[in-house]
């Protein structure tokens, strides 16, 4: 087993881990993420650009070692939705997962996987977001900031993003007058519908 030096080095500013690489998710790859679809083909007629980046360090692997991975997801919005991650569920269900927020304002909607429902989660600098087993997870930046958080799960837990593409979050967030408002699919579906009428 190849054992991580005890510290590894980053900025919580930029979100960026000194000499690892990162994983980089653009808008041309977020197809079926927003739910305006005419929204999303109109920003990326527009042009590509990158949505999020998550550097993962995962070296080390078996019983009770951990992965983590440091986000930096960018401001922004297509349509009346904030930039959002895929969103996942965990390959090995049970698997639960920490996020820390260093900088930025941001929400997570979090869906039990065995009960359905979905909830929202704020995660700023001031909060800890705890995902348990079992809870599909997306994170969304609802700052004019890149959002920049730790995601602190163990080595087993994998990622499953089809999950997601088959099961959508039953909520969504966009943008208002007043700010960032958490909202039923079902009802910004007909609002959708009601705007295109």
């Amino acid at each position: 087993m190849a054992l991580l030096p005890h510290g590894v080095a980053y900025s919580a500013f930029t979100g960026i881990v000194d000499s690892m690489p990162a994983t980089e998710r653009w808008l041309s790859q977020l197809a079926g993420v927003f739910t305006d679809e005419r929204a999303y083909n109109q920003a990326l007629s527009g042009g590509d650009s990158m949505i999020y980046r998550v550097t993962n360090i995962e070296e080390n692997t078996g019983e009770g070692q951990l992965h983590y991975g440091l986000g930096v997801l960018m401001p922004g919005r297509v349509g009346d939705e904030y930039f959002m991650t895929r969103g996942h569920i965990h390959a090995w269900r049970p698997a639960a997962e920490l996020y820390i927020c260093h900088r930025g304002q941001g929400i997570m909607l979090l869906q039990d996987e065995q009960t359905g429902e979905c909830t929202a989660a704020d995660l700023t600098p001031a909060q800890l977001v705890y995902v348990p087993g079992h809870c599909a997870h997306r994170t969304i930046n609802t700052g004019s900031d890149p959002l920049i958080y730790w995601g602190i799960l163990t080595w087993e837990a994998g990622h499953d993003y089809d999950y997601i593409l088959q099961n959508p979050f039953k909520k969504v967030v966009i943008q208002t007058e007043s700010g960032p408002v958490v909202m039923e699919r079902e009802q910004y579906l007909q609002r959708l519908v009601g705007a295109a009428g």
